[in-house]
């Protein structure tokens, strides 16, 4: 009589159901851990939402006024503010802050171009601008502050500071890179800004006028910058002033844009109520020491390990270098530094190169 078959067949139900039970925990397991997974998430979502909200609806004035401030200085992202607050909020905000200008003009006759006989520094900063090779033209030096990178390259040699146009004025612009090339600059950073009616011009149109080697070679009045005219005299100092084309040329500039604010005149810098109202982006300014020195300061913005400066910033750096007169340029995506005929910064425009046509450009001559 046989019978290990029904011992056999037990024993394979038995298999069987031990299977199917330990797929059906599994199935459950992995159902319970997807529903913990997804709950996670939800709550880190709202989390986030509610972290979100906070900051920009929260107590944190500093937080909504850089937003809103960054963002409505831009070109092309206004809607970074638009889309979570409402006009009113955002003209109340942008009314707080703004830039005092010094109301005094620039007196040329404290620059002096003199060698000091016995050279002490009086700190890192006048080190980092004195110390220099021998018939140099030009030196790089690294900033860095808390949130941004960026470079300064004293020039110095002032008479060897211009301004550089495209070819094409009131037609198209051209990048920093391609004006550097056709002048065969050694250095070459962005200056005026410009006529932007649609927020998608070509960079023609220099706002206000250009003096370039003694002659106005542009005049347009359409829209008002803030400051006034930036440029250097024939006596190569660089001058701040609120003027007509004729009183500037009847002084002597050989060289200049209309822009601005001014940051540092004589000596004093400007008051500047909040973050002047220009946000935290890229940068770029212009200034002079009293020894003759020329400043030409360019900050990265919008990346990771640099988001940018505000004017603040930007004078701060400037007055712990010695400027003497200073001069904000046009920034954001303009900002550029093209140094040996490289792109030496880390623009963002997102033309080539990170590069965008410009009108104008303060450029270093050999």
């Amino acid at each position: 009589m046989d019978t290990q078959e029904p011992v056999k067949n037990v024993k394979l139900k038995k298999v069987y159901h031990l299977k199917r039970r330990k797929k059906s925990e599994e199935s459950l397991n992995r159902a319970i851990g997807f529903k913990r997974f997804l709950l996670a998430f939800l709550s880190f979502c709202f989390l986030l939402f509610a972290t979100g909200m906070f900051l920009l609806y929260g107590p944190f004035n500093f937080i909504r006024e850089t937003l809103i401030t960054t963002a409505m200085t831009t070109m092309t992202h206004q809607y970074l503010a638009t889309w979570f607050y409402g006009q009113d909020t955002i003209d109340e905000v942008m009314s707080r802050q703004y830039v005092l200008e010094p109301e005094e003009d620039t007196d040329p006759d404290q620059i002096e171009f003199k060698e000091p006989e016995e050279v002490v520094y009086a700190n890192e900063y006048e080190r980092a601008v004195l110390e220099h090779e021998e018939g140099a033209i030009y030196k790089i030096i690294d900033i860095k502050g808390d949130h941004y990178k960026g470079y300064l390259v004293a020039v110095y040699d002032p008479s060897k500071v211009k301004i550089a146009t495209t070819k094409y004025l009131g037609t198209r612009g051209q990048s920093t890179k391609v004006m550097a090339r056709d002048n065969n600059a050694l250095v070459a950073m962005n200056a005026s800004g410009f006529y932007d009616p649609d927020w998608n011009s070509n960079g023609s149109t220099p706002h206000g006028t250009v003096i370039k080697d003694g002659k106005v070679v542009w005049d347009f009045k359409d829209a008002g910058v803030g400051g006034g005219f930036i440029g250097f005299t024939y006596e190569n100092k660089l001058v701040l002033g609120r003027m007509t084309k004729e009183q500037a040329l009847n002084i002597g500039m050989r060289d200049a844009i209309e822009f601005g604010p001014f940051l540092i005149v004589n000596g004093k810098p400007a008051f500047v109520k909040g973050n002047g109202g220009w946000g935290i982006s890229p940068r770029s300014a212009i200034a002079q020491r009293q020894d003759g020195i020329v400043l030409m300061l360019v900050i990265d913005g919008r990346r990771t390990d640099s988001i940018g400066a505000d004017l603040v910033d930007v004078t701060e750096v400037l007055m712990n270098y010695g400027a003497y007169n200073a001069a904000n340029l046009d920034g954001g995506s303009s900002t550029s530094l093209i140094v040996g005929g490289q792109v030496y910064s880390h623009p963002v425009a997102g033309g080539e190169e990170g590069l965008r046509n410009l009108p104008t450009a303060w450029i270093v001559t050999e």
